[in-house]
């Protein structure tokens, strides 16, 4: 690492959210077409919306840290999203595919939530005030994406991907 600092690490892993935003913008239409229930094609369509205005969060940070917005390969949202892929494939027209639809996107955000959660702290100790704030309100969103997958879930995925399995 060039800058074996907090900043240097703060940028660094800016750089691998920022792969991953674009990654997850990348595959939700996938994850929307995939998906049976109607729902669960408006969650995705609406992240859809939000991670795009989380990328231009993510540019704003770059622009304060003086940096140009640069991705970094993230081997492990990679690996997230290729599971997400599987699940698409091997249960495409199954009962219990919306459920693994859900499973997937929760792990995705899981992930960001993580990432948000520790660049929120990291600019926080920086003094970086207006990257904390845009930071923060995009694991706000992140948080509420999740609530709304789980909700989702309890309320309709996961019974009828039982009901028809029975």
């Amino acid at each position: 690492m060039k800058n074996p600092t907090l900043e240097g690490l703060f940028h660094e892993t800016l750089r691998d959210i920022y792969y991953a935003e674009r990654r997850i913008l990348k595959t939700l239409p996938k994850m929307m077409r995939a998906a049976q229930s109607e729902d669960l094609k408006a969650a995705f369509e609406k992240h859809r919306g939000e991670t795009e205005v989380q990328i231009e969060r993510l540019a704003q940070i770059f622009e304060i840290i003086g940096k140009r917005p640069q991705a970094k390969t993230c081997p492990a949202i990679d690996g997230i999203i290729d599971e997400g892929e599987e699940v698409m494939e091997s249960f495409k027209g199954a009962p219990a595919l919306d459920a693994g639809l859900v499973a997937a996107a929760q792990a995705v955000e899981h992930y960001e939530m993580a990432r948000y959660g520790t660049l929120r702290a990291w600019a926080a100790c920086l003094g970086m005030t207006d990257a904390e704030q845009l930071l923060m309100q995009t694991l706000q969103e992140e948080e509420a994406t999740d609530e709304a997958l789980t909700q989702l879930a309890d309320t309709s995925v996961n019974e009828a991907a039982l009901d028809k399995a029975a």
